[in-house]
């Protein structure tokens, strides 16, 4: 979906864009870095403010530097919408609503306590860090895991539909066996206990009492170990993969992103995206 300005767009927004949205040239960087900053000591105050000692001798310091650090936010967002040829779509983006999000929690704060603590999603807006450092490598292995799991969705989902019946039947069985007296005061419950169990979590918080209950534990706890392996290996074998399930990389890249699809890696004479086929 195309968000860039048109061609006729006066030159000011179309400056504005390249700041805002690139990191091509010295600008845009600039603009990044300081937009990162701002998000990490925003967090960073946040994260203080929940501190007792520190929110009662610096407290009215904290919440007003969490209301600047909005304030920044919200003409950044807005800038955002105005330089963008379509607002709606770009609001109703994955970064769109991060960015949204990065507004609201503060602003709710007005009408619900404690909501400003939610700021802390200002960290997802730190995956911008990638673009701005140029750091094309990085993103091309995320890709490359990225398209791996992609790859392996359908297995995946075979394998956690088995691991979700499996922890079903043994809560049940061992609702039956333990019953109330023991903990396993519902069948939700022993589910849980079945899930903790799984997993090589073990809280310890319900535990069986009865000998066939411990065996089926035991059992359950073997289980746990190889199951936790399936979704490695399935994952592993597609990475192994000379592609790992995509387009296999140019020998050289230059720092476009594409408008569309956002993808990154492009030969240096490369007029049209090597995923999506848009022009660049």
């Amino acid at each position: 979906m195309d968000i860039r300005p048109r061609e006729n767009a006066p030159a000011w927004k179309q400056n504005a864009y390249r700041i805002i949205f690139e990191s091509d040239t010295r600008a845009g960087q600039l603009f990044d870095i300081v937009l990162l900053v701002a998000i990490v000591l925003s967090v960073l105050a946040v994260m203080l403010e929940s501190v007792r000692s520190i929110e009662a001798q610096y407290g009215p310091a904290l919440r007003v530097v969490e209301w600047v650090f909005t304030g920044l936010f919200l003409v950044e967002y807005g800038l955002r919408l105005l330089v963008v040829r379509r607002p709606l779509a770009y609001a109703l983006s994955l970064l769109g609503i991060i960015d949204f999000l990065a507004i609201v929690p503060t602003l709710a704060a007005l009408v619900l306590a404690g909501s400003r603590y939610l700021l802390v999603i200002r960290t997802l807006r730190l995956l911008r860090v990638f673009r701005i450092f140029k750091l094309g490598q990085f993103v091309g292995e995320g890709e490359f895991i990225v398209q791996a799991l992609r790859a392996s969705r359908f297995k995946i989902l075979v394998f956690l539909t088995a691991v979700f019946t499996l922890t079903i039947v043994v809560g049940t069985l061992m609702y039956v066996v333990e019953g109330g007296q023991n903990g396993f005061t519902s069948i939700p419950k022993s589910v849980y206990w079945a899930i903790v169990t799984l997993t090589t979590v073990g809280y310890g918080d319900i535990s069986p009492a009865t000998v066939l209950g411990q065996s089926l534990a035991s059992v359950l706890m073997i289980m746990g170990y190889a199951i936790i392996a399936v979704p490695t290996g399935i994952v592993s074998a597609q990475m192994a993969l000379p592609t790992g399930g995509r387009p296999a990389a140019p020998p050289a890249f230059r720092q476009v992103i594409c408008h569309v699809c956002q993808a990154q890696e492009h030969r240096p004479d490369a007029e049209y995206c090597w995923r999506c086929g848009e022009k660049l």
